[in-house]
Parts: C-alpha cells; sequence; structure tokens
C-alpha cells in the first residue's frame, strides 16, 4: 500500500504535507469524484470483504469503487497516513420506506480533528446525499456546499445528520423513466454518536448488509459518481444525471432506462468502472434514493 499510488487513483497532484482544511478538502473531493459509491460486487457473485488491503486493492489497483466501509476506511488510512487525528465512527442511516432509523450501526462515518475543531468526513454515502466538503461539528448551523444546505442537531448526546434539498426539474421524464422524485423539502440522512469504533465492529454489519434479503444493498445494484456540477448514478436499468443548483435554486435531472447491452459501457464511460464478473443489475427496492 503506497500513499502515491493511491494520489494518482484519484488524480491528486496537490500538497500533501501541510494538515489543514484546504488539504483534507481537497483530497476529499479528489476522492469522491474518483471513486464511486457502489455495491456491483454483491450483483457479481463477489463477497465485499472488510480488509484494508483488500480494499485498498479493489479501490486503488482494480478501480473500482465501493461502500462506506470500503471507501470511509480506505480514506481513514490515507489521511492517518498523512498525519491527520481520524476516528472511526458508526451510525445508524435513515430509511424513508419506514419512517425509521436503522435497527443496527450500518454505516462507517470520520471524524477528523484540525486545529482544535472536529469536522465530520464522509467520503461513503453516495447519490446527491454525499457530502462535498468536511462538514463542522457544530449543532444547529446551516452549512452551504454545493448539493445543498446539511445541518448537524445534536440532542443529548447523539447528532443527527439532515440535508435540505432544492426542487428538481425532470427534463425528460415519460413513462419509460419513472420519476419517483422525492417531495419532502427536508430529508434526514442518519443518527450518530462520537464513541470511537474499531473496525471490527462493523464486520456483522458488513456481512449483513450484503445478504440480508431486505437490505437495501441486495435489493439495489447500484453505482454513484460525483462530478464537478453534479452526480451522476446508475441503479438496476436506471441512469440519471443531476447537475445541481443549474437555475433559480434548482437541480437538473435526466433520466434514461438503459438495455442490458447499454450497462457495460455506461459503466467505463461515466464510471471507469470495469468489472470482472457478469453484473445483474436489480431494483426491485421502492426506496428512493434521489
Amino acid at each position: 500500500m503506497d500513499i502515491k499510488e493511491y494520489f494518482a487513483r484519484i488524480s491528486y497532484q496537490g500538497s500533501y504535507d501541510k494538515l489543514d482544511l484546504a488539504t483534507l478538502t481537497d483530497i476529499f473531493q479528489h476522492h469522491i469524484r474518483a471513486v464511486p459509491f457502489e455495491n456491483l460486487s454483491i450483483h457479481c457473485g463477489e463477497k465485499i470483504l472488510l480488509d484494508l488491503e483488500a480494499t485498498y486493492d479493489k479501490i486503488v489497483r482494480k478501480k473500482r469503487g465501493g461502500w462506506c466501509m470500503e471507501n470511509n476506511y480506505l480514506l481513514s488510512w490515507a489521511l492517518k497516513t498523512l498525519g491527520y487525528n481520524v476516528t472511526l465512527l458508526g451510525s445508524r442511516v435513515y430509511v424513508p420506506e419506514y419512517s425509521a432509523y436503522a435497527e443496527i450501526m450500518d454505516h462507517l462515518m470520520l471524524k477528523v480533528v484540525l486545529d482544535e475543531k472536529s469536522y465530520i468526513v464522509d467520503g461513503g454515502f453516495g447519490m446527491v446525499y454525499q457530502l462535498w466538503q468536511p462538514l463542522e461539528l457544530i449543532s444547529g448551523k446551516d452549512q452551504l456546499q454545493t448539493p445543498g444546505i446539511f445541518r448537524l442537531l445534536e440532542e443529548g448526546g447523539v447528532w443527527y445528520l439532515e440535508k435540505e434539498k432544492r426542487k428538481q426539474c425532470v427534463v425528460n421524464q415519460s413513462a419509460s423513466t419513472p420519476q419517483n422524485v422525492e417531495k419532502e423539502a427536508c430529508r434526514r440522512i442518519y443518527l450518530f454518536t462520537l464513541q470511537p469504533r474499531d473496525i471490527e465492529e462493523f464486520r456483522d454489519s458488513n456481512t449483513h448488509l450484503q445478504t440480508a434479503p431486505n437490505s437495501l444493498f441486495v435489493t439495489k445494484s447500484f453505482c454513484s459518481l460525483q462530478t464537478t456540477d453534479g452526480v451522476r448514478a446508475l441503479v438496476g436499468w436506471k441512469y440519471t444525471e443531476i447537475k445541481y443548483n443549474y437555475k433559480d435554486n434548482m437541480d437538473l435531472m435526466e433520466m434514461r432506462i438503459l438495455t442490458d447491452e447499454e450497462i457495460e459501457p455506461i459503466l467505463k464511460e461515466k464510471f471507469n468502472v470495469t468489472l470482472d464478473k457478469k453484473l445483474v443489475p436489480v431494483n426491485a427496492s421502492r426506496l428512493c434514493m434521489f
């Protein structure tokens, strides 16, 4: 494992001898624009291993993406290698379909301390809820980022992350591209505490999420990647591109349904992903991911 090889993977050519917020943000943004948030291994008949060297090989050498326990685990290694003060945290993701938070700790995230200030760094959530900058750990403060306004709220030692959403303009909505766009103005994302976690605490969750019949990761195949002005995503056979805040506080969304033959070329062209095994797309859950 070599930090310079990781930087080449994410096309980062900036300074990394300064442990400051600007450098942290720059590295973070290069990561989320190079490494997709995806669960394609599950739908290719592969297991997702909770192992740092296996994750490094998959993301850095094979140029794949991963879910939170891969993206953020690798990102924590990179930041610690540079000398950042990094702590693993665990959270429970909000599931709109059930109007409740997950019963188990199902999301890995990071806390980074810089100049006596704490920041949430999460490079493994994907879609339109992906942070684009470290989020200062302050309760009740609106923090405007390109994807929208993020807010942390603290109650009795429990922290809640939510996002104010913009309106969405779907330019090519048709019967063949069902909209299924959420209407709420504010979306809960997850809850967490500041209790430091060890990677071993995520082992059961890592197995559960890729095997449980009702797991979102089992019922949907997806791959999303942040761009310089938005996000692109493939969920099942539906390919979506979103441009953030293209006019009048509104996001521009374009969707189309792909054929089986178009899946592999789209993964290569739009996500720079080449799979070793055949992908079997799935989109069985009603849960909206945008």
